[in-house]
Parts: C-alpha cells; sequence; structure tokens
C-alpha cells in the first residue's frame, strides 16, 4: 500500500515583502509561517522549506539507521539525529548535513560506521535529495 502525505503552502504577495503558512495536511500536526526574509536570513520564529526538508532528513535517517542496527541484530537503545540544511540565495539549497548519536550495545565502531554510512545513502530522504551535498557524522555513544 502506499501512502501519501500532503501539505499545502497559502502565499499572499510577492516573494521579497509577502508571506505565507505551510499546513501539513495529511497529519495537521502544524500550521507554519513561512516567508522569504526567514529563508535568506534566518529566523526562530518563521520555518523555511529546508528546516521542513532538515526535519524529514533527520526522521528518515533515524527510522533507517534505527531499521538497520536491529537487522545487524544490535538494536539501537536511542538514536538522536540532528540534520542542517544549507541554503543560499541565488544558488539554492547547497547540502544537508546530518549529526548522529547512538546507543548500541553490543556494537564494534567499524561495524556502527559502516551501517550508518549505509542507512545515510538508503534512506528514501536521503535517496530523494541525492542532488545535492549529504554528510554524516555519527557517533557511538559510551554506556
Amino acid at each position: 500500500m502506499m501512502v501519501v502525505s500532503k501539505a499545502a503552502t497559502k502565499w499572499q504577495g510577492t516573494l521579497f515583502e509577502g508571506s505565507g503558512r505551510v499546513n501539513l495536511v495529511s497529519s495537521g500536526a502544524a500550521d507554519l509561517p513561512v516567508d522569504w526574509k526567514a529563508r535568506s536570513e534566518g529566523s526562530d520564529k518563521t520555518t523555511t522549506p529546508e528546516e521542513l526538508i532538515a526535519a524529514a532528513h533527520s526522521a528518515c535517517f533515524a527510522m533507517a539507521f534505527s531499521n538497520a542496527l536491529t537487522e545487524f541484530g544490535t538494536p539501537p537503545t536511542s538514536v538522536d539525529v540532528a540534520a542542517s540544511v544549507g541554503f543560499k540565495p541565488g544558488v539554492g539549497i547547497t547540502g544537508s548535513a546530518l549529526t548522529v548519536t547512538a546507543s548500541v550495545p553490543g556494537i564494534s565502531e567499524q561495524d556502527f560506521q559502516r551501517i550508518a554510512a549505509e542507512a545515510k545513502s538508503g534512506c528514501p530522504v536521503s535517496v530523494a535529495l541525492s542532488g545535492i551535498d549529504i554528510t554524516l557524522q555519527a557517533t557511538l555513544a559510551q554506556d
């Protein structure tokens, strides 16, 4: 069964003076403000397309990595992922940097790094973002 996720944006005005709201239609989980100033200068009150991509990338990688670790026979106790997606006006999206710290009992550092790299490459959002540079910093937590 294919799942289709929906979001919608209502925009008013020009690119530089206008603003809009992004609604996560499928879940109803958020209705978020969006505008050019936040996108080009940053903001702690208004979202950007890149922040939404970062949210999708971090969630997707966390799920893919957790699943890969479990399939390897070393299910994680916890997986904490952050994604930073860069945007440069006039250039576009410049990359996504994934940072993960995970507690995984019984795994070697070598296997942890290999599985993290495979999860980065295989996560569906990483695949969708294949036109940009994706980096990964993976840290095995010392329990």
